[in-house]
């Protein structure tokens, strides 16, 4: 498994899954073929955990679950499996024996039942042997059917309490109480009382001796069911809570063998600034205190439309429960006609006793001692209204954690008191992926401490139980039963992580240097924990490591963070470094530097940077810390007369300030040698604007270094430069670079002037020096070259000649007024130049006749001079 620690308080967490470090103290337990081990039992007194799997029921050391003690196999009769296989289910699947409930009898018997080919029966295991014993009893009502149907049960004084579907359909749910000594006793099959419900828990609340009403305990439900209150297009899910009383026997006349205190209320879990409703209830857990008014709700709840992805958990508290129940408005069918709501507040005159009220002292006043004793118009009053008006509404109106991407399945809560003495909750919630988030509740808000990945095949947790004496958590699953601590202290390795887990388990220990376990240390040792993230309390300081590169290759400076919620900030000789810095890389391992140049030297941190909502500030924490130097080539031998030789004193090594862990000096930051050790560096540092002020690096200032002397005994004397040898080589290096760049570019110039020239691309100046270099090579017989050439040699590049002015002048200028037109654009333009002798000569004025691609040579003026012959 892994574990990845989550920081920072927030009320709506995104939580991700992150990567961490592996080898995790779980346990696992799983037999070969055997599957489903989904119910689980804990048992204090016997130091066991039970586990119900198919056709198998384990105990397991409770200390070790891998350690198992006993073990009985539960399996389908062949007559069983054939009927089932004939109602269409699977022979391998469904028709075998899925162990559903384990309950705790007395301290020698457990009551245990199971689906046996979806003919559910139930039987005592002898916890002295570990065997079944006695005849099977039916397990309808009991125990669900189907081995994928929700159900729910607890034991209460010898007295089974479920709610399961009653039929092989699953179309009647019921809850039901089944007690040695008393009658059956079970809802209504009516869908006001229970509308296609999914069970999740149930669980007794004490009413306890000092209730001066003498009320009754209370068993209370949690489910989701379809609701019957609103017209909706599909069907619409509501959260409900339903409670009845421990002593109730049903009415004499009215309700015989039925719940006279059957009520239901919606729980309400939902955003309204968003107006987003969190209908559907997947498990809840309630967190008992001394007394039932200290007593709180956790639930976890999902949307019905699965594509949101959200997940929350609310918390109610159980006096706004008992408020709702005991004084609640009823609701009832509505009569009106097309009415959007098919129920309606009840304003009528309620009756009285009230109806679904446990028996209390007022009521032994008026001679009702019992549910049997209740008048007909209070019985049938709840009979026809089940259903409260008023929600539960959570604390604080809203959700106290909202996670994305992430569908909670089971939850259970652990109350902690830390070294501050305060108590808090501690939320332990499963997923469908196998991950265990544990959160912690601060001052209303709820902090995510980290995330454990519990099962490795990533399947979804199905059952999850929690023991405060072993401090252990037990994960049941499909394949098996996973066992983890509730706190993994051992994994932060630092002072600062260990402090901003806000983890009320874990607190660093000075002594052994290691965040420990609170509760496995003796009390009077001094540990440092902070539950609102105050890391300063830590002591600071951090090792600097030394890297060396040669340069032009590439440094990689590795910084891990460990939480989810921390930002990373690399500083650079004082100065962030940001995404758009030279050659820097900035990514989630660490910090890689493009070909390292002699300024990439220098002192690099890595700082971590988290927001504490409940110290309303940012801590931040230095991670790691490194001197980067390059691995430059020695130098050559100096010349005698071009070294200046010094003696390093004292009072210039003084102004060098040492770093510390936290990244700050007395005066300016140190920066690193950026020469061999007998010469004197000089840097220049800039820091940019900062907008948190206790992140503002040091001003800019120039810092001196004057590294120790490395020099051969026999010498006395050290030897210093004028200018920085560093600085020397890459100078030395860029001059020869930027010379040969500077020829070739020179060399390729005078190629493209040269070819361009040779094929007359190039205007009239470097036209007429190619006339007169390859004017010798032209044909004698050709006037119109001559023509061109002689042209050339006479034409001014300046003057714009109108050849209708001057129809006189010589032939050049009548060469320029015909080298304008040469470009027109069309490729069978005849052309001077190519091969071939126009078919008439210049001095020829005879009209011919005009053809599309014709050009009047005599009536255009000369504009571009691009050829050296005429063009028509």
């Amino acid at each position: 498994g892994d574990v990845t620690r989550s920081a920072g308080g927030v009320s709506v967490a995104l939580v991700e899954m992150g990567t961490a470090s592996p080898n995790l103290d779980l346990m696992e337990f799983s037999e070969p073929d055997i599957f489903n081990y989904t119910t689980l039992l804990l048992s204090e007194k016997k130091d066991a955990l039970y586990v119900g799997a198919r056709e198998a029921i384990f105990e397991l050391s409770r200390k070790n679950v891998t350690v198992k003690n006993n073990k009985v196999q539960w399996k389908v009769a062949e007559n069983p499996m054939t009927m089932c296989t004939l109602k269409g289910k699977s022979k391998e699947k469904d028709c075998l024996n899925y162990i559903r409930v384990l309950q705790v009898v007395d301290d020698e018997r457990l009551y245990v039942c199971g689906t046996h080919a979806f003919q559910p029966q139930c039987n005592y295991l002898n916890l002295a042997d570990f065997s079944l014993g006695g005849q099977p009893e039916d397990g309808r009502g009991k125990c669900s059917f189907d081995p994928s149907q929700s159900f729910t049960t607890v034991m209460v004084d010898g007295e089974l309490y479920s709610g399961t579907a009653y039929n092989f359909l699953g179309s009647e749910p019921i809850i039901s109480r089944y007690s040695p000594s008393q009658s059956l006793l079970r809802t209504e099959y009516s869908t006001s009382w229970l509308n296609e419900p999914s069970f999740v828990f149930a669980d007794v609340i004490r009413e306890g001796t000092n209730r001066v009403d003498g009320e009754d305990d209370k068993i209370y439900y949690f489910f989701t069911e379809v609701s019957v209150e609103y017209e909706f297009f599909g069907k619409l899910l509501i959260p409900r809570v339903a409670r009845v009383c421990k002593g109730d026997l049903g009415g004499q006349r009215t309700l015989q063998k039925k719940w006279t205190s059957f009520l239901k209320a919606k729980l309400v879990c939902s955003m309204p600034e968003l107006n987003f409703v969190f209908n559907v209830v997947h498990d809840v857990f309630i967190l008992k205190g001394t007394d039932w008014r200290d007593t709180v709700i956790y639930g976890v709840f999902t949307s019905q439309w699965g594509n949101v992805g959200l997940s929350a958990v609310c918390a109610y508290n159980m006096t706004a429960v008992e408020e709702v129940f005991s004084k609640g408005k009823y609701m009832q069918k509505a009569t009106v006609e097309q009415s959007h709501t098919k129920w309606v507040r009840y304003n009528g005159i309620t009756p009285s006793p009230r109806p679904g009220a446990c028996i209390n002292n007022q009521m032994r006043k008026q001679n009702i001692s019992s549910s049997l004793h209740l008048p007909d118009k209070t019985l049938q009053f709840v009979k026809d209204h089940p259903l409260l008006e008023d929600p539960v509404l959570p604390i604080g109106n809203g959700p106290r954690l909202i996670t994305k991407d992430v569908n909670y399945t089971q939850i259970v809560v652990e109350r902690v008191r830390a070294l501050d003495k305060n108590i808090y909750d501690v939320i332990f919630t499963g997923t469908d992926k196998g991950v265990l988030h544990k959160s912690v509740v601060f001052e209303g808000d709820v902090h995510i401490v980290e995330e454990i990945q519990l099962l490795k095949n990533s399947e979804s947790i199905k059952n999850l139980l929690l023991s405060s004496e072993t401090r252990s958590l037990y994960a049941g699953s499909d394949s098996g039963v996973v066992q983890s601590p509730t706190a993994f202290c051992g994994r932060y390795l630092s002072c600062g992580d260990c402090v901003l887990a806000r983890d009320p388990y874990c607190a660093w220990d000075p002594h052994t240097a290691a965040c420990v376990n609170i509760f496995d240390v003796p009390s009077q040792r001094r540990l440092i924990q902070s539950l609102n993230g105050d890391a300063d309390r830590c002591p600071s300081g951090r090792v600097k490591h030394s890297v060396t590169v040669k340069p032009g290759s590439s440094a990689e400076l590795p910084c891990l963070v460990h939480s989810n919620l921390a930002q990373v900030m690399w500083k650079s000789n004082g100065s962030v470094l940001t995404e758009a810095s030279r050659f820097h890389l900035i990514g989630e391992s660490g910090l890689l530097i493009y070909s390292v140049a002699p300024e990439d030297q220098g002192h690099y941190e890595c700082w971590s940077v988290e927001w504490a909502p409940a110290a309303g500030k940012n801590f931040t924490r230095l991670l790691a810390a490194y001197i980067l130097t390059l691995d430059l080539p020695p130098r050559p031998p100096q010349q005698a007369g071009h070294v200046t030789t010094t003696t390093l004193g004292s009072q210039d090594t003084s102004s060098t300030h040492a770093v510390e862990g936290n990244g700050k000096t007395d005066g300016a930051p140190l920066t690193p040698a950026l020469a061999p050790p007998s010469f004197t560096a000089i840097v220049q540092l800039t820091s940019p604007p900062q907008t948190d002020s206790s992140l503002t690096p040091p001003p800019s200032s120039t810092v001196k270094l004057q590294p120790k002397q490395h020099l051969p005994s026999t010498s006395k004397a050290t030897h210093t430069e004028s200018q920085d040898p560093a600085a020397e080589y890459l100078q030395h290096n860029n001059s020869i670079a930027l010379l040969f760049l500077f020829l070739l570019f020179f060399l390729l110039f005078l190629a493209a002037l040269a070819y361009n020239c040779y094929m007359q691309y190039l205007p009239a100046p470097c036209l007429r020096l190619r006339a007169a270099l390859v004017g010798s090579h032209k044909s004698a017989n050709q006037p119109e070259y001559r023509a061109c050439e002689a042209g050339l040699m006479e034409a001014s590049a300046t003057d714009k000649i109108n050849m209708t002015e001057q129809p006189t002048q010589n032939g050049s200028q009548t060469t320029q007024n015909l080298r304008a037109l040469r470009d027109t654009g069309y490729e069978t333009e005849p052309e001077c130049g190519n091969g071939q002798i126009p078919s008439h000569s210049f001095g020829d004025d005879s009209p011919s006749k005009e053809k599309p691609f014709d050009v009047d040579c005599d009536s255009q003026s000369i504009q571009f001079a691009d050829a050296d012959e005429p063009c028509c």
